[in-house]
């Protein structure tokens, strides 16, 4: 034994033990490290015999100090765990929990994104003589032990649209996903195709992917994590974590810190222990679906028997998939049972057709299903009654006329329409004899005479049409101010000041000289768009609360009820738009910023599943957001995917989703069920974008300039499709529901 390179390495566990436990004092750790500095003193002269039975006695009691240490980790001791340059890393987990792998899509720093590392692997699996070669596609993020070019495992949008293109070949292939999830979150960058739209596109292309996907979480960092994240499997390694954001960041909201500032490390921990991010409290929420057990402090590269482990949970996790959709439906569950209790039993991962229809189908249910004790329904039993009952009295209106009074009619249509051009044939070349014999005698018909005129005439004057609004209900608190605004553009372009009465009654707070769209309140919206007399809200006592228990947030989710007189943020309604009826779910700005929690996607979803049973259109009008409520930890994190996929199931239903931004919105929501519609519009003056000027500063040092997430930078990278201003909201949004729309749910 080299009793100076095993005394190096006790050194080394010593010290990475220090460094995951932070500031915090172990004298046992300190006694032990003074005990390894002196031991070449104590034994240079002592037998090599004594002096290995004492190296053998000091690793014992270390390792069973760290088992000592592991079982009182911390959160935050666990966010340090995942962050060391020691920690096992996706190239250390493909050279030894895969056969063999080839890297794609370029190598270390030549590459599209380093961060984001894809690898065609395989999986060699032996039963007897028999040798089966099992091919998967490995996608994750890298941090690379210290390499820059990685950026901490950080990606940037282009990173994630690599990750995707390879996740659609490996569709193509028919072969699983290995997904594995280790970063921070990603960079907030908004250059083409911008941070938030990647990953609104990611997770909805991955919805529908029709092979199996393994997710492995190490280091789940909000946004970041759900590019890749979404899985049929979630499997977590027990020393991560999986959050809606870092406890530092928590801790710089909850205290208000400034960026020049840090929060305290109490604050720090307590928002780490109360977000519920561990593997332990994420497996309890259902957010995941099994632990991948790790060394004592976490696994590191040199850890051998964690990399069996995690071959076997991975391998066993894809088979199960595989098995839950596969062959007749009757003898699924009794195979998922032979198979739990033979371990040595070799599935093979194709599918056909229907196995893979059934793959999305459950994938749908299981996140349908998340969530659901994360919210208040304060509903009465009879009102959700009354809720089934119309669902079902819905759904068979919805069935007898769209399924069988409308395939009629289109048949019958389709008869007249040919039989009419059939006519129009022949009536049209009597017509042209008859016209060519006129004008032979020198006689004009009247249809001649009328096209002269329409060429030659000159065009009436028409009076110039002015916008009109429905809001004799509502009146702007600003408009009771009697005081004059200046536009913020006039010293630029020559505004004269505005008297407040007429900037919001009249000008609908749109400035009259260079057009600015002033905030304004969302019941402005709700009064001015509408037809009048025609919103219906339902769900409304579906409310917010506080599932994670975090410490005083009870109370500020009851001051924002009382204050707004909403449940949520989000407030879900039928109406009518000159006669046409739609669903609307809009996310409210004065309610905790807008923020999304697991009531508010609860609502959404609703009201998709609602717009898809009633044939209607879906508009998502976004006030205002600031992302995805941080103290509900993974219940509001979860919202991105679960909203997502039912927004995916409306579109491929046939349903046109219309989303309108206002004022600013940010984070979450956009990077998801927001961002993934086809059909984005912004009003004027909105801004939009995956992460706030702070928060770019605060995790990238880098200072923005103030027009970075204007709506029209957000229109020419093709986030959003169009910008209006505020007068013509409820004329572009008639037009746009009559000229484009989705072939099924349909109001025409």
């Amino acid at each position: 034994m080299n009793i100076e390179k095993k005394l190096s390495e006790l050194t080394e566990r010593v010290n990475y033990a220090r460094d995951i436990l932070g500031n915090k004092s172990r004298p046992e750790l300190d006694a032990f490290a003074r005990e390894i500095l002196e031991f070449p003193g104590k034994y240079s002269q002592a037998p090599e015999d004594k002096s290995v039975r004492a190296i053998k006695s000091l690793d014992k009691r270390l390792s069973t100090m760290e088992t000592a240490i592991d079982a009182q980790l911390t959160a935050m001791d666990k966010v340090r765990i995942v962050r060391h340059p020691q920690r096992a890393c996706l190239k250390d987990i493909l050279e030894n929990v895969y056969d063999n792998y080839t890297e794609i899509g370029g190598k270390d720093e030549h590459s599209i994104d380093p961060g984001m590392l894809i690898a065609r692997a395989y999986i060699t699996r032996r039963k007897g003589k028999k040798i089966i070669n099992q091919p998967v596609m490995v996608v994750g993020q890298e941090k690379g032990h210290g390499q820059e070019f990685r950026n901490g495992g950080s990606i940037k949008p282009w990173g994630n649209s690599k990750a995707l293109k390879y996740m659609k070949v490996a569709a193509m292939e028919q072969i699983p996903i290995h997904a594995y999830v280790n970063t921070p979150g990603s960079y907030p960058i908004e250059d083409f195709p911008g941070a938030a739209q990647q990953i609104a596109e990611n997770i909805y292309e991955m919805a529908g992917l029709p092979v199996p996907i393994i997710a492995i979480f190490s280091e789940g960092g909000s946004g970041g994590a759900e590019a890749i994240g979404m899985a049929d499997k979630r499997l977590m390694l027990s020393h991560g974590y999986y959050s809606v954001i870092s406890p530092e960041g928590a801790a710089a909201i909850e205290g208000r810190i400034k960026s020049t500032e840090r929060a305290p490390t109490e604050l720090i921990e307590s928002c780490a222990m109360a977000q519920k991010i561990t593997a332990q409290d994420n497996l309890a929420n259902g957010y995941i679906d099994e632990i991948i057990e790790e060394p004592p402090l976490g696994a590191r590269a040199d850890h051998f028997d964690f990399y069996k482990q995690v071959r076997e949970q991975v391998v066993r996790a894809t088979d199960e998939v595989t098995l839950s959709v596969r062959g007749v439906r009757f003898f699924r569950a009794a195979a998922l049972r032979l198979f739990r209790r033979h371990a040595d039993i070799i599935v093979r991962w194709s599918m056909n057709d229907k196995a893979r229809d059934r793959l999305i189908e459950r994938r749908f249910k299981k996140y349908r299903k998340l969530a659901q004790n994360a919210y208040q329904d304060n509903r009465s039993m009879l009102e959700k009654l009354n809720a089934t009952s119309s669902g079902m009295v819905s759904s068979t209106t919805s069935a007898i006329l769209y399924g069988i009074i409308k395939p009629f009619k289109q048949r019958i249509g389709r008869f007249i329409e040919e039989a009419t051009d059939e006519i129009h044939v022949v009536t049209g070349k009597i017509d042209s004899i008859w016209r060519a014999g006129l004008k032979k005698l020198g006689i004009k018909s009247t249809d001649d005479k009328q096209k002269e005129m329409e060429l030659t005439g000159l065009s009436e004057v028409k009076e110039e049409e002015t916008p009109t609004f429905n809001g004799d209900g509502y009146i702007s608190p600003q408009a009771k101010v009697d005081r004059e605004i200046s536009c913020p553009h006039a010293e630029k372009r020559g505004c004269l000041d505005i008297w407040a009465r007429d900037l919001f009654t009249d000008f609908a707070g749109v400035c009259p000289h260079c057009g600015y769209n002033f905030p304004m309140e969302y019941q402005w919206y709700l009064h001015n768009i509408f037809d009048k007399g025609s919103i219906r809200e339902f769900n409304r006592d579906i409310a917010s609360g506080n599932p994670t228990g975090f410490p005083n947030f009870e109370e500020r989710v009851d001051a924002a009820k009382e204050k707004t007189g909403l449940q949520s943020s989000c407030m879900t309604f039928n109406a009518s738009l000159e006669g046409i009826r739609l669903t609307c779910a809009t996310l409210v700005a004065n309610f905790r910023g807008g923020s999304v929690g697991a009531a508010e996607g609860e609502k959404f979803i609703r009201a998709l599943e609602l717009a898809q049973t009633k044939h209607q259109p879906f508009l998502a009008y976004v006030h205002g957001t600031a992302g995805i409520r941080i103290q509900e930890g993974v219940n509001g994190l979860i919202q991105m995917p679960r909203c997502t996929m039912a927004v995916r199931k409306y579109i491929e239903e046939g349903g046109l989703y219309i989303v309108l931004y206002d004022t600013n919105s940010y984070a979450g929501p956009v990077a998801s069920f927001l961002g993934c519609s086809p059909y984005q519009y912004a009003v004027r003056s909105s801004r939009l974008g995956f992460a706030g000027p702070g928060v770019i500063k605060e995790t990238t040092g880098i200072e923005i300039p103030p027009n970075y997430h204007n709506c029209y930078k957000a229109l020419s990278r093709g986030h959003i499709q169009g910008v209006w201003s505020r007068k013509d909201i409820r004329k572009n949004l008639q037009h746009t529901m009559l000229t484009i729309g989705g072939r099924n749910l349909y109001y025409r």
